[in-house]
C-alpha cells in the first residue's frame, strides 16, 4: 500500500483516448493521487470474446501509473458480464422474487450461483493474477463490486438447486427442517427436498422462517463467489478485498459474515444529500465499517466530491462540505480518502455523478478542493494505522434487520434502521464514538452496550448479554428486542422472552400506536410508534406513561443485575428526549465524554491525534482539552475550530 493515507479513486481510462489517459496521470500527480481503482468495468475489454483475453492496453496504463509512483487496486471486472457472456448463458442471468429476468445492458446481471458465471470468473481471475501478480503498481485486488446491490437474492433455478443443497447441509434432515420453519402452520409440512421452493412471490405472506433461510443463502452464495476469487488471487501473496455497498444501507448482505473473509475492509458511503445533518450518517457508517475490521483500519473506497447521481435530486455538497466528509472518515479510522471517480464520464448511467475532474475541467472549484484535499491527506500521514477506541457498543445485527421488516410484524413503523439511527443521532450529539457489535461478540471491554433493535435474537446471543451485565456490564434495550429466536419463532413464555429475566420485567401486550399518534412520559418526554403494557418483577421504574393505552404503567425501567445494571424503553424516544435519558444511562455507567461542546462539532480520537470537525457555521473554542501542533495548518492549535472547519491535533 502507498505510505501514508492513501488518496485517489476509481480510474476508467477505457473511456477516454490517449492524450487524456496521459494528461490524467499528470493530474494525479498535481492532485496527489497515490491510488487507483483499475478495471472493475473491464471485463469486455479484457476478454473480449470467451477464452480470448486481451492485456496489452491494460500494461500499458499499469506501467505509466507505476512510472508516475501511483499504486493500484486492479479489480476483477466480474459485476459487468460481457454481452457474449448474456448471449451464450441467458439462463444466468438473474430472476427476481417476482419472477422476472433482469436484463443485460446494466451491472450486476449474472447469478453467484449459475456454475458458467463462477467457472468465467475464476479463469479470469487466474489470468489476472498470474500476469499481474507480480507487477510493482499492483498492491492490492479489488473483487467484483458492491456485492449484493442492487438485487441481493435471485430466483433462478441455479439459485433454487444450490437452496436445496444449502437447506440440506444446514439442516441434514427434512424434520429438522419442518420443526425450525414451523411447518405445521398453514400446512406447509415438506416430505421430499425437491417439494421446496424458493419463497417466491406469492398473494399472500410467505412463511416467515423460508423468507429469512434465503436471505442467509443468498448472502453466503455471493460469498462463496467471492472466496472462489479471492483464492486464487491470494497466490500472488497481496491483500484482497471488496467493496462493501454501504455498510449500514447495504441491508441484502450479512456483514458480520464477509468481515472475517477480507483482508481489509472496504467500504463505499454516499451522503444522502437531501438528509438534515447528513454527517452523522456518514460517522454511523465509518464506525460500523471500523468495527467490522475488528477496531482496525479499514479503507473508503468510494465516495463522492458533490453531487450523485442516483439520488432523487443530485444535490450539490456546499463549500468544505467534500473536505469535512473526507477527513471525518479519516478520523473514524480509514487509511484511505477515494472517490468514484476520478473523471466525470460523458456518457453512460453515471455522467451526472460528481467526479474529482468535474465535466467544467481543472478550473473549477471541485478541482482546487481535490488538490486542497490531497494536500490534507498527505500531512495526516502521521494518524495511519492508529486506532479508535470507544466504551460505548450498538448492537447491529443483520439477521435481525431481514427478520423485523419481513411482513405482518405488529406494526408497519416498526424499522430495524428507524431506532438505530435514532439511538446513534443521540450518542453522537453527546460526543460519543460507539462500535457496533454483534450480539454474539465479546463485549466484557465495554461500559455500555446499546441494544436498540434486535427483534431476533438467539438464545446464546441473549446469554452473552446477560453475562456481560452480571459482571458489571450496563446494558440498555429498546422495545420489541428478545422476541425470537433464530427461526424467527416467538421465544416460549411472556415478551421479551430472550431479555426477560436480565430486564427483570415481562410484557403482557404490545399497544402499537395508531400513525402520528404520541404517548407522554413523566418528565415529560413524547413518544411515537409504541407502547406496551410492562409488568415488574424485579425491576424498577424509572418513569411511566402519563397517558395513551398503558398510562400509568413503566415505560422506563432498570434492574439490578449481577454486578450491573440492565435498562428497558417501552417507547420511541427521539431527539433531545432520547439524548437526556441516554445521558443518564451514560452517566450511570460512567463513561467519559467531553461536556458543554456544542453538538455540531464532531470529536473522535483516533491514536495520538484527536480531530475536531466543525459542522456549523460558528466557529468554536475548545479548552483545556487539545493542544499541540495542528496537522493540517502546522501551526500551534489556539482552540478555535473555525466555521466549517477541521482541526487534528495531538491528543
Amino acid at each position: 500500500m502507498p505510505e501514508g493515507i492513501a488518496f485517489g479513486g476509481d480510474y476508467n481510462p477505457e473511456q477516454w483516448p490517449l492524450e487524456v489517459q496521459e494528461e490524467d496521470v499528470r493530474l494525479m500527480r498535481q492532485a496527489g493521487v497515490n491510488l487507483v481503482s483499475l478495471g472493475i468495468f473491464a471485463w469486455v475489454l479484457m476478454e473480449p470474446a470467451e477464452g480470448v483475453y486481451e492485456f496489452g492496453w491494460l500494461d500499458t496504463i499499469i506501467d505509466r501509473l507505476h512510472n508516475a509512483d501511483i499504486s493500484v487496486n486492479l479489480g476483477t471486472p466480474t459485476t459487468v458480464p460481457p454481452a457474449w457472456f448474456a448471449r451464450k448463458y441467458p439462463d444466468a442471468s438473474p430472476v427476481t422474487r417476482e419472477g422476472l429476468r433482469v436484463g443485460a445492458g446494466a451491472r450486476e446481471t449474472a447469478c453467484s450461483s449459475h456454475p458458467a458465471f463462477r467457472a468465467a470468473s475464476a479463469r479470469l481471475a487466474e489470468r489476472l493474477v498470474a500476469r499481474y501478480g507480480e507487477h510493482p503498481a499492483v498492491v492490492m485486488w479489488h473483487v467484483h463490486n458492491e456485492y449484493g446491490a442492487p438485487l441481493g437474492e435471485c430466483y433462478c433455478e441455479s439459485s433454487v438447486s444450490a437452496w436445496r443443497d444449502w437447506l440440506r447441509h444446514r439442516y441434514e434432515s427434512l424434520d429438522a427442517l419442518n420443526t425450525s420453519w414451523g411447518t405445521a402452520f398453514w400446512g406447509q409440512h415438506y416430505g421430499e427436498w425437491d417439494e421446496i421452493d424458493a419463497p417466491r412471490w406469492s398473494h399472500t405472506v410467505v412463511n416467515p422462517a423460508q423468507r429469512l433461510d434465503y436471505a442467509r443463502f443468498a448472502n453466503e452464495e455471493h460469498l462463496s463467489h467471492y472466496r472462489l476469487q479471492r483464492d486464487i488471487l491470494r497466490q500472488s501473496g497481496k491483500p484482497v478485498t471488496t467493496n462493501f455497498a454501504g455498510t449500514v444501507n447495504c441491508k441484502s448482505m450479512d456483514l458480520w459474515r464477509w468481515a472475517p473473509e477480507l483482508d481489509v475492509i472496504a467500504n463505499d458511503h454516499y451522503l444522502n444529500g437531501e438528509q438534515p445533518d447528513n454527517h452523522i450518517q456518514l460517522a454511523m457508517s465509518a464506525d460500523l465499517s471500523r468495527s467490522l475490521a475488528g477496531g482496525g483500519p479499514w479503507l473508503l473506497m468510494e465516495h463522492s466530491t458533490s453531487a450523485i447521481s442516483w439520488q432523487p435530486r443530485g444535490i450539490a455538497k456546499r463549500p468544505g462540505e467534500m473536505r469535512r466528509n473526507s477527513l471525518a472518515h479519516v478520523a473514524r479510522g480509514s487509511d484511505s480518502v477515494l472517490f468514484f471517480q476520478w473523471r466525470a464520464s460523458r456518457y453512460g448511467a453515471e455522467k451526472w455523478h460528481s467526479a474529482m475532474i468535474p465535466h467544467a475541467g481543472t478550473d473549477s472549484q471541485i478541482w482546487r478542493d481535490v488538490v486542497s484535499l490531497g494536500a490534507d491527506v498527505r500531512r495526516l500521514a502521521p494518524v495511519k494505522d492508529g486506532r479508535v477506541t470507544s466504551e460505548v457498543a450498538v448492537v447491529w445485527d443483520w439477521e435481525s434487520y431481514w427478520a423485523l421488516e419481513l411482513e405482518w410484524r405488529p406494526s408497519g413503523d416498526l424499522r430495524f434502521r428507524e431506532r438505530v439511527d435514532a439511538f446513534y443521532e443521540a450518542l453522537w450529539r453527546e460526543h460519543v464514538t460507539v462500535d457496533f457489535v454483534h450480539p454474539s461478540a465479546d463485549i466484557s471491554g465495554y461500559r455500555l452496550v446499546v441494544v436498540p433493535s434486535s427483534y431476533l435474537l438467539a438464545e446464546g446471543s441473549a446469554k452473552n448479554l446477560q453475562r456481560y451485565v452480571e459482571s458489571g456490564g450496563h446494558l440498555l434495550v429498546s422495545y420489541f428486542s428478545g422476541i425470537v429466536d433464530e427461526n424467527d419463532t416467538v421465544h416460549a413464555g411472556a415478551y421479551p422472552g430472550a431479555l426477560r429475566e436480565v430486564l427483570g420485567l415481562s410484557v403482557e401486550e404490545f399497544h402499537p400506536l395508531r400513525e402520528l399518534e404520541t404517548v407522554t412520559l413523566t418528565g415529560g418526554a413524547t413518544g411515537r410508534i409504541w407502547s406496551e403494557r410492562v409488568r415488574l418483577e424485579r425491576a424498577v421504574a424509572m418513569r411511566h406513561f402519563t397517558d395513551g393505552p398503558d398510562a400509568g404503567h413503566p415505560a422506563v425501567t432498570a434492574n439490578a443485575f449481577g454486578g450491573g445494571t440492565a435498562s428497558y424503553l417501552a417507547a420511541a424516544l427521539g431527539g433531545d428526549d432520547l439524548r437526556a435519558l441516554l445521558g443518564e444511562v451514560l452517566d450511570r455507567a460512567g463513561v467519559s465524554r467531553p461536556r458543554d461542546l456544542p453538538d455540531t462539532l464532531e470529536l473522535v480520537r483516533r491514536g495520538a491525534f484527536t480531530f475536531l470537525i466543525n459542522h456549523g457555521d460558528a466557529p468554536v473554542t475548545v479548552t483545556g482539552m487539545t493542544t499541540g501542533t495542528d496537522l493540517l495548518t502546522g501551526a500551534p492549535f489556539t482552540g478555535e475550530v473555525p466555521a466549517g472547519g477541521v482541526a487534528v491535533v495531538p491528543g
